[in-house]
């Protein structure tokens, strides 16, 4: 039997033309895939949470499959993942989401180098949760770290698991803050 259990999906897609100056010829969009599952450790301590962690996997291919579909694959520049576990959890039981979120991700997208940035909580239904985003090939490019909020108003249910993956498109619309940029990258190593 699967240890995924799906109760619901959601794809919030965000597009910003400005932020308060000129209209951006080509708006930004963040777009985040939601998967809301039966948490299969609620109240319980297990040893072992590598199977989950691999039959997870398939989860996170679904999810970023429907993002480059959404975002065109071309076009995405940044990336994260998130997991909101609810409260007859731990921080473990999301934390699984970090190989099999991450790993889907640089696999459909060509193996882009930088790090997946993540962030999580052990919480209530209704819960959100800002989620970082960075640069696909260098996460020191200053112009694309950005955060997009994800969560769904009756999810997760305390014995539920809220995972997350979110792509986007570019930087910060009007970035003008200097640092390293897209085009200086040239270790190719995800750092610089």
């Amino acid at each position: 039997m699967s240890l995924i259990q799906i109760r619901k999906r959601s794809l919030t897609i965000e597009t910003t033309y400005h932020e308060g100056g000129p209209v951006c010829d080509q708006p930004l969009k963040l777009a985040a895939a939601c998967a809301v599952i039966n948490n299969p450790y609620a109240g319980s301590y297990a040893p072992d949470l590598m199977p989950f962690m691999a039959e997870l996997r398939s989860l996170g291919t679904v999810l970023a499959q429907e993002l480059i579909d959404t975002l065109g694959k071309d076009n995405i520049e940044v990336y994260s993942k998130a997991a909101i576990v609810g409260v007859n959890g731990e921080m473990e039981h999301g934390a699984v989401w970090h190989e099999a979120g991450g790993w889907a991700m640089r696999s459909l997208l060509g193996d882009p180098k930088a790090i997946v940035p993540a962030s999580k909580a052990v919480a209530s239904a209704g819960y959100r949760l800002m989620v970082p985003v960075h640069y696909i090939h260098a996460c020191y490019v200053r112009s694309h770290f950005n955060s997009m909020e994800v969560g769904i108003q009756d999810a997760p249910r305390p014995n539920e698991i809220l995972f997350a993956l979110v792509m986007g498109t570019g930087g910060r619309i009007h970035s003008r803050l200097g640092g390293l940029t897209m085009e200086a990258v040239s270790v190719h190593d995800g750092q610089r």
